[in-house]
């Protein structure tokens, strides 16, 4: 056991580099469901920066040192506080902000925000049928992104005002009407957030072919 140490120290060594890199600054996350559809595909594996909030104790929720302030917009992975289950949404208000949602629409301290370039296009389901879905951009206190809305899904349209309580974070999917987010799960504490996504690593397309999605390869994510 001692020679095998000895002969094979320099890939112990690496791997425990590795999955120090992968624990505490950077890491890579699978996209399983089209709750942040347009903007993330299923079979898109997005690129993480686990330091852009904090700095964790690998392999714990402890942070050592705050590092960023999470800012609206933001696409964040995090942890449900009931299951430790990942997600990654996008941060739409901080703490302080009141954030209210009128059929559909969203509102952010009273202000309402703006839909742009809307098109109807037919979204995929499950056992091959597709559904119709308007693509719009969000303006919300000036962050803008695209999302979209499924006028024939039952969904959760319409909540609050509700107010972000000090260290939490209240998130939204992207795909509005099809999205387990903070209108289910509740809003999250800081300690359980991950990190930013910034880029699509690779692609392939998961619900047909799994054929390579080229196009998303290193595909920066607004």
């Amino acid at each position: 056991m001692k020679t095998w140490l000895r002969n094979n120290r320099g890939f112990m060594v690496f791997m425990c580099l590795f999955g120090f890199f992968r624990l505490a600054i950077a890491d890579w996350s699978p996209i399983p469901s089209g709750s942040m559809r347009p903007t993330l595909l299923e079979g898109d594996v997005v690129l993480m920066n686990r330091m852009a909030y904090d700095f964790k104790l690998p392999l714990t929720d402890v942070i050592l040192a705050q590092l960023g302030t999470p800012q609206r917009g933001d696409l964040v992975t995090f942890t449900l506080p009931k299951d430790g289950v990942r997600l990654i949404k996008r941060l739409v208000a901080v703490p302080g902000d009141v954030i209210e949602m009128r059929n559909d629409k969203l509102y952010l301290n009273g202000e309402p925000a703006q839909y742009l370039a809307a098109l109807q296009v037919a979204e995929p389901m499950e056992g091959g049928v597709t559904t119709p879905t308007i693509h719009m951009r969000e303006m919300l206190a000036g962050d803008g992104h695209m999302m979209q809305v499924m006028p024939d899904v039952r969904a959760l349209r319409s909540f609050g005002p509700v107010q972000v309580p000090p260290d939490h974070y209240f998130f939204l999917g992207d795909n509005r009407d099809n999205s387990a987010d903070s209108r289910y799960i509740g809003m999250v504490p800081r300690h359980l957030l991950i990190g930013r996504a910034h880029r699509v690593l690779v692609s392939a397309d998961i619900k047909r072919n799994w054929m390579p999605r080229w196009d998303r390869t290193l595909e920066r994510i607004y």
